[in-house]
């Protein structure tokens, strides 16, 4: 088959498909720059990661192609067509990129391959093929500037979605806040005007520390007042109203919701009574019922001023302004705070079930791009769903990584497109809805750069996309690194 031990002829290299195009003079250039190397049945070629330092062409033999997958080597494809190829086929970028092997080769059966060096390999496709090789430089790295762009472009918008959402929800409480301080202010200019009326010299000392006291007691039962029902609530204010109007107290519908509301009923206003007698009993019930409504107020205000604290605090730990990069996060933190974003999005007639397993340990994990996957999924799912069914968050183990699980009820994924759903720039939605980049990102965010695995479950009425991260500490890329290809 050969001359010599070591070499191939031209006219044997032209047999081979992915040469037979060439002219003699770069087939003489090749036999004489090539070697032939045997490899042994179940030997490896080349392994995944190391220095790229040969191009391989099989010549004789069976092969097969190999992937890392969490560790494990997962076979792509197995072939003993001649003249196929690998090993350093970027050689041709030069120090542009990391010149490492991206699979693994393996003779199947006993096997020759011609082999170049990667400099030649490079030199050969520069000299004999510029203009194609300036193409697919072009090609190569306009995709990769081209992807990165609409990635950030794709985090932008998803950024911008959320942010609105954020601020109407942020708009509600800080309204609501505005609006129980604007009452705040008359209940206590009105409070100021009743306790003139009640300490102008009709009630003596002990009646006055008395209502002091009484005063004091309805500002306890308000922090502590139990809800009730609707009708529970109607009949306590319809019981109010017939009371303080049995005792030709004046505007007893205003007053009564107050004073249910602050958890007060007929016998502590018999006790009020008591104390300072029918004739100053309106008075004193009105600046007690103001007493109550300040309090009943400024609770509001400080639940609509929590609310905003929680969501900024949500809005905070989703974006980690203030957190390193790489660190061990409670899985939960992150989906609620991401939930929380999307609150202002998710649809009236959307019910959203979460199922955790508050067990589960901490992971090691880059919190903000976890975010971004978590964005990414709940995101689809809503729009494949419309404006009713299911959300479901779920939590887990699945062997010896976590488990987390977004399931909507929407339609499903038809069977034509769910192996295309992980590939960059391809999308579903209509023109200008969707970059096509979703998928994608999440894609690389969990598999390069967290060494976990991402996978999707479909059936009409149920689709599952299921992230599995490692529970262990890894050795994850950089956060500047470009996840590989």
């Amino acid at each position: 088959m050969t001359t010599q031990p070591d070499r191939l002829t031209p006219a044997q290299l032209r047999t081979l498909f992915l040469f037979e195009a060439l002219d003699d003079a770069q087939l003489d250039w090749l036999a004489e720059h090539g070697r032939v190397e045997q490899r042994a049945g179940g030997t490896l070629v080349y392994a995944e990661g190391e220095p790229a330092t040969c191009f391989f062409v099989l010549v004789r033999g069976a092969v097969a192609l190999s992937r890392l997958v969490h560790g494990d080597d997962v076979e792509v494809s197995r072939t003993e067509q001649r003249g196929v190829y690998g090993g350093a086929t970027q050689a041709y970028l030069g120090e542009q990129v990391d010149q490492v092997y991206r699979n693994s080769l393996r003779a199947v059966t006993d096997a020759d391959f011609f082999v170049l060096l990667a400099e030649d390999f490079a030199y050969a496709l520069r000299s004999w093929f510029p203009m194609p090789m300036h193409l697919l430089e072009g090609l190569f790295f306009g995709m990769r500037d081209s992807q990165a762009i609409v990635g950030e472009r794709e985090r932008l918008l998803a950024l911008g979605s959320l942010s609105a959402g954020l601020t109407h929800e942020l708009n509600n409480p800080a309204a609501a806040a505005v609006r129980a301080t604007s009452v705040l202010r008359d209940r206590v200019a009105g409070m100021r005007h009743k306790l003139a009326m009640i300490a102008d010299g009709r009630l003596d000392g002990s009646a006055l520390h008395g209502l002091v006291a009484l005063q004091e007691e309805a500002v306890a039962r308000v922090a502590t007042a139990p809800k009730l029902s609707p009708v529970a609530t109607a009949d306590a204010e319809d019981t109010l109203t017939d009371w303080l109007e049995e005792h030709g107290v004046d505007g007893a519908w205003d007053l009564a919701p107050i004073l249910v509301g602050g958890g007060l009923d007929t016998a502590w206003l018999t006790r009020v009574k008591t104390a300072v007698g029918p004739a100053d009993l309106e008075a004193a019930v009105r600046w007690l019922t103001y007493t109550v409504d300040t309090e009943l107020l400024m609770r509001e205000i400080g639940d609509a001023v929590t609310r905003i604290s929680g969501l900024v605090g949500a809005a905070k730990q989703y974006s980690q302004l203030d957190r390193a990069p790489h660190r061990v996060v409670d899985v939960h933190d992150l989906l609620d705070a991401t939930l929380v974003m999307f609150k202002g999005k998710i649809p009236a007639e959307v019910t959203l079930v979460r199922e955790y397993d508050r067990g589960l340990p901490p992971v090691p994990a880059y919190a903000a791009e976890l975010n971004q996957v978590w964005t990414n999924l709940i995101d689809n799912a809503l729009g494949a769903m419309g404006e009713k069914g299911v959300l479901t968050v779920h939590t887990g183990l699945v062997g010896d990584r976590l488990a987390v699980e977004i399931t909507d009820t929407g339609p499903g994924i038809p069977p034509e497109v769910r192996p295309r759903i992980f590939e960059p720039f391809f999308t579903t939605k209509p023109v200008g809805a969707g970059t096509g980049l979703g998928l994608d990102i999440s894609y690389r965010i969990v598999v390069h750069k967290h060494h976990g695995d991402i996978r999707v479950e479909t059936e009409p009425g149920r689709t599952t996309f299921r992230v599995l991260l490692p529970i262990a500490e890894g050795a994850p890329e950089e956060p500047g690194d470009a996840p590989t290809t």
